[in-house]
């Protein structure tokens, strides 16, 4: 009965959040417990799935312990579900204030696109090497970002809430995929190919069908403010902050003789409220495309000058340290860094494509990239933090389709 997942969302120090997908309308329930207890076995409410909302379903886990160990079973309408892989999850350590934070890794990358033919352009294939999924779940990271264009809208698809249910269950189901988003804690943010057409811009007409759907398909821990409907949300993670932003909903199209934006200055401001109440090591901030390079080009945000340049002055003006802004869209990575006029840096990194077609000559001239970070090829990322409070440590390992490693660079508190 199950066709997708479960996938993990957060798993915070007393609730977690899962989600599924059946096949058929169905009444699914999770019974979970601490490792090696089934003795305190406990449910969650049972949910009912419709087609109208493709069969998904969230599940919420509620009176956990920190730090604690839980495995869970799936049953759908009172019957149990086999998976070919463990079903367990780790809550939020409670270690604030008590030890030194611990260590974490979080894998990230983007541009995940699973071939259909029928709907596809006609030629080669454009996506492949689904392996690079595996390769991921083979590190073991504690969590994954999934940085935009995880599903990649096709032409049948724009226009119909069938269409867009179709494509996010089609990529969702995905064999390759299954361990990996069960085994973490996954986190999303979006780009033009999860929104609408290439560089679809806020004015949209299924803007807010693309939301919903958005919602209904990853369990994020919230979406947007009720005076700010968008994807934006944020979270904790062990001592670091991560604040995801939405560039799409409120983006407007690039104009010489009117204003533009991609983010709008109510989110930008919301963006470094969170940044100045932070007293992470490392601020993080996911975006679905560049800041940090200076290449005009495509969608960077070069191209929007006033709400860049805004951006960074106000990382500057509140004297924001280690601020990394992580992204994909580019079809190729790279890790930029930028030295304010007060000295501060501002660092970038970009992870892309996992499965979708690669930029194999990449000719543009960015000033702020770091030497030797380009790559050119199918790649994924894993972002390792250690040490002690105040001497904490970011090492990044950029690893190709079959998980050898490509290349690596590190940043100290």
């Amino acid at each position: 009965m199950v066709l997708s997942g479960p996938v993990l969302g957060y798993a915070e120090m007393k609730e977690a959040l899962i989600w599924l997908q059946l096949k058929s309308p169905g009444k699914v329930q999770i019974a979970y417990w601490p490792e090696d207890q089934k003795e305190n076995r406990k449910l969650s409410d049972p949910v009912s799935t419709s087609n109208n909302t493709g069969n998904t379903a969230k599940l919420y886990l509620r009176d956990l312990e920190p730090g604690t160990v839980y495995q869970y079973e799936v049953l759908v309408n009172g019957e149990l579900e086999s998976f070919p892989f463990d079903l367990n999850l780790d809550t939020e350590p409670l270690w604030d204030y008590r030890t030194e934070p611990p260590a974490f890794e979080i894998a990230m990358g983007s541009c995940l696109y699973i071939n259909e033919a029928e709907y596809d352009r006609p030629g080669k294939p454009y996506g492949g090497d689904y392996q690079i999924l595996e390769a991921i779940h083979d590190k073991g990271p504690d969590a994954m970002l999934w940085l935009g264009d995880n599903i990649y809208l096709r032409e049948a698809d724009f226009y119909s809430r069938s269409g867009y249910l179709h494509r996010y269950t089609h990529t969702r189901s995905l064999e390759e995929l299954q361990a990996l988003m069960a085994s973490c804690n996954n986190y999303a943010i979006w780009d033009d190919h999860d929104f609408g057409p290439n560089d679809a811009s806020g004015s949209w007409i299924h803007r807010d069908m693309a939301l919903e759907m958005f919602k209904l398909f990853w369990p994020n821990p919230s979406f947007g403010y009720r005076d700010l409907p968008c994807t934006f949300s944020a979270f904790n993670y062990r001592d670091c902050d991560f604040v995801m932003m939405d560039n799409r909903y409120y983006r407007t199209e690039m104009s010489e003789k009117h204003p533009e934006q991609i983010f709008g200055k109510e989110q930008i401001d919301r963006m470094i409220d969170l940044l100045k109440q932070s007293r992470a090591p490392f601020k993080f901030v996911l975006t679905g495309g560049q800041i940090i390079n200076s290449a005009q080009v495509y969608e960077n945000h070069s191209n929007y000058e006033a709400e860049r340049d805004y951006i960074l002055r106000r990382i500057e003006e509140e004297g924001l340290r280690n601020v990394i802004f992580i992204n994909g869209d580019r079809h190729h990575s790279e890790v930029s860094a930028l030295t304010l006029p007060n000295g501060n840096k501002v660092y970038e990194i970009t992870v892309s494509p996992l499965t979708s077609g690669a930029a194999h000559k990449v000719t543009e001239t960015n000033l702020n990239r770091i030497e030797g970070s380009l790559i050119q090829q199918r790649n994924f990322a894993i972002m390792k933090v250690s040490g002690p409070r105040k001497s904490r440590a970011l090492e990044l390992q950029y690893y190709d389709s079959e998980g050898q490693l490509i290349y690596r660079w590190s940043l100290n508190q």
